[in-house]
């Protein structure tokens, strides 16, 4: 029987709109000029993906939900949907999460997908809603749950709850909360580390609801320095297709350009940061100087170019770095 339960996003609509307004309102009435703000195109950039998302989440939930029905009816255990074992799903859920998550930063083909959410420099509650639209890749993710006996139904309406918890912390607005729920929970505080692009803070604080996952497994950053928000290369456009898919052109390009299998499978399923390891022999291009009688005779200097590498070296000389954004 299919658990009866509430579908808690469109239960909380109203209150996205209402805070997000209060934030925009904040803002107005009370500027930071420290703070990243709101930016009028940034905004509508983040709300369309977040429309968007809405509407591919359906067509992906299509054979998801049947890979999980199908595990579901094989497996012999049950979890039934009290008050006290919802909880238990929820931080179970929670905890899958965190690998989910930590995941899509460090696979570069899941990261694909998770960049459109880091992929804005400002940093409030409509960044919240930039989500990807190519989410069919976090399922395999919370498989033991379903195994475990967990309805489909149950893992969606936890899955949806942790959403909901992580809106709110898309905000500059609140400053650091008391020492006990920065110390359990995900914070504003935890979550402006999350999105910032500083290299001590890249790739920290991962978790959902609770920030103890990432104070077990070593992935925790407090909050010290101002965050700069955004991706180390960031993308230069407002158009949601580019958004959505930018980083899944970067890969083709890039395994176009490989030259061996062994790359191609670095490029896709390694970081966002790989690059192969120069094979032995390899030597750098070497730059030709400029001629002495131009620039002797006081005219603008010619732009150096670079001497052809023999054929035995342009072979070893890896390919050029890619142009996938972290």
């Amino acid at each position: 029987m299919e658990p009866n339960l509430p579908d808690v996003v469109l239960w909380s609509i109203p209150a996205f709109v209402l805070l997000t307004v209060i934030e925009m309102v904040s803002y107005r009435f009370h500027p930071d000029e420290d703070a990243a703000g709101y930016d009028t195109k940034d905004a509508a950039t983040s709300l369309t993906m977040g429309l968007g998302s809405l509407g591919f989440d359906l067509l992906w939930k299509i054979p998801i939900l049947a890979v999980y029905m199908g595990v579901y009816e094989l497996t012999p255990l049950r979890v039934p949907v009290l008050w006290w074992t919802v909880l238990l799903m929820l931080l179970a859920q929670d905890f899958f999460y965190y690998w989910s998550h930590r995941g899509h930063h460090v696979i570069r083909i899941l990261w694909a997908c998770h960049v459109v959410h880091h992929s804005s420099r400002k940093f409030n509650l409509t960044t919240a809603l930039r989500q990807p639209w190519t989410s069919a890749t976090v399922w395999p993710f919370y498989l033991p749950l379903i195994a475990c006996g967990v309805h489909p139904a149950a893992l969606a309406f936890c899955q949806s709850a942790n959403l909901v918890y992580q809106f709110w912390v898309h905000t500059e607005r609140v400053g650091k909360l008391p020492r006990p729920f920065e110390y359990v929970l995900n914070t504003p505080s935890h979550h402006r580390v999350h999105h910032a692009s500083q290299g001590g803070y890249l790739d920290r604080n991962y978790g959902g609801i609770l920030i103890v996952w990432d104070r077990m497994f070593g992935s925790f950053a407090a909050e010290t320095e101002r965050p700069v928000y955004g991706l180390t290369k960031n993308i230069a456009t407002h158009n949601p297709l580019r958004v959505a898919t930018h980083e899944y052109a970067a890969i083709a390009r890039d395994v176009r350009a490989a030259g061996s299998w062994s790359e191609r499978a670095g490029r896709v399923f390694r970081g966002p940061g790989w690059q192969p390891v120069p094979r032995p022999g390899a030597e750098a291009a070497v730059p030709v100087p400029a001629p002495v009688s131009a620039q002797a005779a006081g005219g603008p200097a010619p732009v150096r170019a670079e001497a052809p590498a023999p054929a035995s070296v342009t072979a070893a000389v890896p390919a050029p770095a890619p142009e996938h954004t972290r």
